[in-house]
């Protein structure tokens, strides 16, 4: 009789298991973004085409230092430029909201070309994206001179 006892309690052990249950696949949030040797800055090539640009600077930094790089350091590969005007103040103003950047950058709207423009959104939605914010963020850059550019939300048409 002990046997059969015994044999039934192996038995609901069996059964029982270690009462953990099965689960559904669970998400496991975005991955890490890793160590960045640097910053992508975006210039144009000779078709007018949006190219990045790797720049070694050590660590991902900010938006604002990949601004301060786009606007006074040009392109290191032949057969790219910028469309942006050398500006002897590089300070760009980074302020950010759920969804947005706002940048406050030291040109008119007048010294900027659409491709300029880009070359500014791409950059900064670079570096914000490689700190793990969600690509799904709009630029808005204010200019020196109020214009209804300023008002625009942007994406980076390479990041589509």
């Amino acid at each position: 009789m002990k046997r059969i006892w015994w044999a039934a309690a192996v038995l609901l052990l069996l059964v029982a298991g270690c009462g953990v249950r099965p689960s559904g696949v669970t998400d496991g949030g975005r991955a890490p973004t890793g160590v960045a040797a640097g910053v992508t800055l975006y210039f144009v090539d000779a078709r007018g085409a949006l190219r990045p640009q790797p720049r070694r600077t050590g660590h991902l930094g900010t938006i604002s230092e990949a601004m301060s790089l786009l606007l006074s350091a040009g392109p290191h590969e032949s057969g790219l430029h910028t469309e942006l005007p050398p500006n002897a103040t590089t300070q760009v103003v980074v302020t950010t909201a759920p969804g947005l950047i706002r940048l406050m950058v030291p040109l008119s709207i007048h010294e900027v070309t659409p491709l300029g423009i880009d070359q500014i959104v791409c950059t900064a939605l670079d570096v914000h994206v490689r700190s793990g914010g969600p690509r799904s963020t709009k630029v808005q850059i204010r200019f020196t001179l109020t214009t209804s550019e300023s008002a625009k939300r942007r994406t980076c048409p390479l990041f589509r």
